[in-house]
C-alpha cells in the first residue's frame, strides 16, 4: 500500500465505518506466528495513558485503565519506551465547543479534512492531560506531546492531521537505529491506529498490541481500523505474545 492510499483512506475514516461494518467487517489480520523477543532496535510506544482517557476523566474511553498494568509488565521488555500525550489549547479546533452549535462527535470540515469534534479534553497542564497515575515507566526516554497546534488535531504519534507536520518521532527513532515499533494504549481505534499505520508509511515493523489498547469504537471505527491496519501490514497481537 503506498502512502497516498493510507492518507486517503484516513480522510473517510468515521464515516467509511458505518459502510464498512455493514459490508461484512475486518479483513483478516496479520498475526505474529511466534513469540516476540524486542531488541535494541525496538521501541514501546505508550500512546495517551491519560486522564482525559480514563474512566472519571472528560473523554473515557471504556476500560481504559485496564490497559496500566499490563503497559506496566510489558516495559520490563523494551530497551526504548516511549511515551505520548495529547496536549490541546484551550479552544482547541478539534472541541466542540470551539464551534458555533455543534456537538461532540460531530464532524466537520476544516482545511486539511474531515475533522471528528470532541468534548473539551487534555488541555495543557490539566490534571485531565496528565498521564495515569498507577503508569510506572522510569526507564521511558522521551516524551511526544501532540495536538499542541491550535487550529490542527494530532491522532498520531508521527504526523499531525495535516499530514504534513512531523512530530519528530520518526526522526528521533531512526537516529537511534529503531527500526520496529510495538504500539499499547488509548484508543485503538484512532491514535494507535493512525500512529500504526504512519509507522508502517515510514518503513518501521510495527505491532499493534492488542490487549493494551481499549477502543472508542465510534459507528464502527474499531472495525474500520483493525481492517486498514491489517492492510497496511501491521502485526496485531497479545501482550503474552512478547517475551
Amino acid at each position: 500500500m503506498t502512502s497516498n492510499t493510507i492518507n486517503l483512506s484516513r480522510r473517510g475514516f468515521v464515516q467509511s465505518a458505518v459502510a464498512f461494518s455493514i459490508a461484512g467487517g475486518a479483513a483478516s489480520p496479520v498475526l505474529a506466528a511466534d513469540s516476540v523477543k524486542p531488541g535494541a532496535n525496538s521501541a514501546l510506544i505508550v500512546i495517551d495513558v491519560q486522564n482525559c482517557f480514563i474512566d472519571g476523566g472528560t473523554l473515557p474511553v471504556k476500560g481504559g485503565a485496564e490497559v496500566v498494568p499490563i503497559i506496566n509488565k510489558l516495559a520490563g521488555s523494551f530497551q526504548n519506551i516511549v511515551v505520548t500525550q495529547d496536549w490541546h489549547t484551550p479552544g482547541h479546533a478539534s472541541f466542540a465547543s470551539a464551534h458555533t452549535a455543534k456537538k461532540p462527535f460531530e464532524t466537520i470540515g476544516l482545511s486539511y479534512g474531515t475533522q471528528v469534534l470532541w468534548p473539551d479534553h487534555c488541555v495543557q497542564g490539566s490534571d485531565d492531560a496528565a498521564l495515569h497515575k498507577d503508569l510506572k515507566l522510569p526507564t521511558a526516554q522521551l516524551i511526544i506531546r501532540k495536538g499542541f497546534n491550535k487550529g490542527v488535531d494530532s491522532y498520531s504519534a508521527f504526523e499531525e492531521a495535516d499530514r504534513k507536520t512531523a512530530t519528530g518521532l520518526a526522526a528521533y527513532l531512526k537516529a537511534r537505529s529503531i527500526d520496529t515499533v510495538f504500539l499499547v494504549g488509548l484508543a485503538t481505534d484512532f491514535c494507535v491506529a493512525w500512529s500504526a499505520l504512519d509507522a508502517r508509511k515510514l518503513g518501521f515493523t510495527t505491532y499493534v498490541v492488542e490487549d493494551a489498547t481499549r477502543a472508542i469504537d465510534l459507528n464502527g471505527s474499531l472495525a474500520a481500523a483493525w481492517k486498514q491496519m491489517a492492510e497496511a501490514g501491521v502485526k496485531r497481537i497479545q501482550a503474552s505474545d512478547i517475551s
